[in-house]
């Protein structure tokens, strides 16, 4: 990290990560390219800003820019971000990921707040790395070091929260993630040459209310399913937790022991509208994270749809739907315990089941503007659940005794459902929970850890939507095998076929069923 933000690096190269060349980087902000949004970032030596390809300042002159693969590598080069382009406004977009999955998975543990109390070292021994080789990778792939990243990532988060918000400077800065208000105060004096109150004057009409709440945008690389992944969302809402409507989501949670609301419309222009409504301004960060994660928001839909399109069968899909995303998880014990209730029976099912648990051990939300939306509580803590009597609400003994054993387990280590080192040992870890197979393991690898390859290949949605005409499934086997070619964007490929098969005819699929049937038995 730069000592000195005043005086930028004027002889910066190119940095590590970029997979442009010079001259076409430039032709990207000379056309002032939306494609590139978020994929670039441009130093301007003569003064000491760097900007989005968006940005409507006129382009220097060649010899004074210089280009960076994320705001973080620029930010580290000493430059500080552009007041008309805001740098914290393009989407944060994970094309990255198909090269170092360690990156991504260090990304996520960052953004949920893993350099706020730890190191670096700390950091690469959650991922089985060591503290050089992570530095090394984070240099490579974002131009930056995993500290100049956080560090980045709180001044961004801060910036937005002055232009966007009426919170005091005292709540921004302890809502961004900074220590005390003395160091949110320095380093925007040191970055911008003035007092953050200062930048809020500027934009004062720019600014938005939510009674009793904040409200941001949070951008995203268009297009975005919002229907795809709206109707996927709604066909698993718990009843008193979520509510889903065709333009809107609301549901409670429960971060760091403060409970809140959290409400999700889609934007005007590329962006999703956040209103959050938490009693404590410290959890803002990780409200956000999650929010981020919940609707994929980092995703590259261009990059991961030329992919998957080389396979006949999913490039009508793709076609069909382009801007479909992977729906993460808002907690990851309530997303192993939906995946349990749902083993062996229907998604409406387990929605059934799980209303029964959330009515008898969830904790209530006093909040009115929860209620005006039908949310009454908080989905049961592993703690809430130790010792209960589960299977009394109506599911199998060894069902119910599985999820009281992994609300045990899970209270004993709460740091379970982080990423791991890899895939494999992430699955290896989850399939040794109670109750939780190979299915279940790859599911929660894919929604919770945000693991883009990973790929519940047993699956009878994934089988049936690639069902032939003669209405022959393959194999699970078969399937894993041709799944190597969607490496690594499989979490995307199974998308895509989930969403297929939701909407082929039922009279279809009763046809493709007896087929399969009849030559059961022929043979």
């Amino acid at each position: 990290m730069s000592e000195n933000r005043e005086t930028p690096r004027t002889s910066a190269p190119i940095l590590s990560g970029m997979d442009m060349d010079f001259e076409a980087c430039r032709r990207a902000f000379l056309t002032r390219d939306p494609r590139f949004d978020g994929r670039i970032f441009a130093g301007v030596k003569t003064t000491g800003i760097y900007c989005r390809p968006v940005c409507p300042a006129r382009t220097p002159k060649a010899e004074n820019m210089t280009f960076f693969p994320t705001a973080a590598a620029a930010q580290e080069a000493g430059f500080r971000p552009c007041l008309r382009c805001r740098p914290e406004s393009s989407p944060d977009l994970g094309a990255w990921r198909g090269t170092s999955n360690t990156v991504s998975r260090a990304l996520a543990l960052i953004e949920s707040g893993a350099l706020d109390a730890g190191d670096v070292d700390s950091l690469a021994g959650r991922l089985g790395v060591g503290e050089r080789q992570l530095r090394r990778l984070f240099k490579q792939h974002l131009g930056a070091s995993p500290v100049a990243v956080a560090q980045t990532r709180r001044v961004l988060l801060a910036k937005q929260l002055i232009h966007e918000t009426h919170l005091p400077m005292g709540e921004v800065a302890l809502a961004s993630g900074f220590g005390s208000v003395r160091r949110f105060n320095e380093t925007f004096q040191q970055l911008f040459g003035r007092a953050p109150s200062l930048l809020r004057r500027s934009h004062a009409a720019d600014v938005t209310a939510a009674a009793g709440g904040i409200t941001v945008r949070l951008p995203y690389r268009a297009p975005y399913d919002w229907d795809g992944i709206i109707g996927f969302l709604a066909a698993r809402a718990i009843p008193g937790v979520e509510t889903v409507a065709p333009r809107r989501y609301a549901r409670t949670l429960a971060v760091d022991g403060a409970r809140g609301v959290v409400i999700v419309t889609p934007g005007a222009g590329d962006y999703l509208v956040a209103e959050i409504r938490f009693p404590k301004v410290h959890a803002l960060p990780a409200v956000i994270a999650r929010i981020r994660r919940v609707f994929d928001l980092t995703a590259d839909p261009g990059l991961i749809g030329d992919h998957l399109s080389q396979d006949p069968a999913l490039a009508p899909l793709v076609a069909a739907r382009p801007g479909l995303r992977a729906p993460g998880a808002w907690d990851g014990f309530e997303l192993a315990v939906r995946a349990i209730l749902g083993q062996q029976i229907t998604v409406t099912a387990a929605r059934n089941l799980a209303a029964k648990l959330v009515e008898a051990y969830g904790e209530p939300i006093d909040d009115p503007a929860a209620a005006a939306l039908g949310l009454s509580c908080v989905f049961p803590t592993p703690e809430r659940l130790v010792g209960a009597d589960i299977a009394a609400l109506g599911m199998p003994r060894s069902r119910g005794a599985a999820l009281e054993a992994l609300a045990r387990t899970v209270a004993a280590d709460p740091t379970i459902f982080t990423p791991r080192a890899d895939l494999e040992s992430a699955i290896a870890a989850l399939s040794a929970l109670p109750g939780v197979g190979e299915w279940t393991a790859q599911y929660i690898a894919l929604r919770e850890l945000r693991e883009p390859d990973a790929f519940p290949h047993a699956d009878i949605g994934l089988l049936r939507a690639l069902t032939d005409e003669a209405g022959a499934r393959p194999t699970p086997q078969q399937l894993l095998a041709r799944s190597q070619a969607w490496r690594p964007w499989r979490a995307y490929a199974a998308q895509h076929l989930w969403a297929a098969d939701a909407v082929q005819p039922p009279k279809a699929k009763e046809i493709l069923t007896r087929k399969k049937t009849d030559a059961r038995r022929a043979a």
